[in-house]
């Protein structure tokens, strides 16, 4: 049997994921500037990938591409988490409620769950947390629905690690993470996503509460 090999992620694909992980582990701060050359030579490749790179990073809203400024690790404001949330909270409760309706398996969100408890740092537990409302949603029976959630789910990470700096907050996640996941088990779809609901917007009104303080995290 003939083995068919693994293609090599290329320069662009390279530097694409490095930079989102220096962003989402808040090596690269919201309105850092991110220098083309300077990012070329850490990397040691040319230009061009991490110009493609950019690119992409700035259709997923990560950064931030101005002909005056240059590009920009995105800022997070209240407004901008709003609108991440709001999407979030339209979405992926009823994502779940129909994963847990066609009785789909919840393995992947058992096991996301578990690296989280288990993580050594806040970059490894984010991960394992985004993995875990992905594995929530994923199997909906609607990809469309999957994707569009997918789209936001890198700006949600960045509002995540910006709260997180702010404020740790992960182990009443973890708790009510812990809590989504038992009512989802128990095939209660309605309690399972309205746990999720009351999660997600209990989140984004902790670190930006409507008190004025909009910046406080910026």
């Amino acid at each position: 049997m003939t083995t068919v090999p693994v293609p090599i992620p290329s320069r662009t694909q390279f530097v694409q994921e490095a930079i989102k992980h220096r962003i989402l582990t808040g090596q690269l701060t919201p309105g850092q500037p991110l220098v083309e050359t300077e990012l070329a030579e850490s990397f040691g490749v040319s230009k061009t990938p991490v110009r493609e790179a950019l690119k992409t990073l700035a259709g997923t809203g990560l950064v931030v591409m101005n002909q005056y400024k240059g590009v920009t690790v995105r800022t997070v404001d209240a407004d901008m988490a709003r609108e991440v949330y709001d999407v979030r909270l339209l979405l992926e409760p009823e994502a779940l409620r129909r994963t847990v309706r066609a009785g789909a398996s919840l393995d992947a969100a058992g096991e996301a769950l578990a690296r989280a408890d288990a993580a050594a740092d806040a970059a490894e537990r984010s991960l394992a947390n985004r993995e875990f409302h992905r594995a929530l949603y994923l199997p909906c029976g609607n990809p469309l629905l999957g994707r569009m959630l997918d789209e936001v789910r890198d700006q949600a990470a960045l509002v995540s690690a910006v709260a997180w700096a702010a404020a740790p907050s992960w182990r009443r996640e973890a708790t009510e993470h812990r809590e989504i996941l038992r009512l989802a088990l128990a095939g209660d779809a309605e309690g399972a996503a309205n746990a999720l609901h009351a999660h997600i917007a209990s989140f984004v009104e902790r670190a930006f509460p409507r008190d004025g303080a909009d910046d406080a995290l910026r």
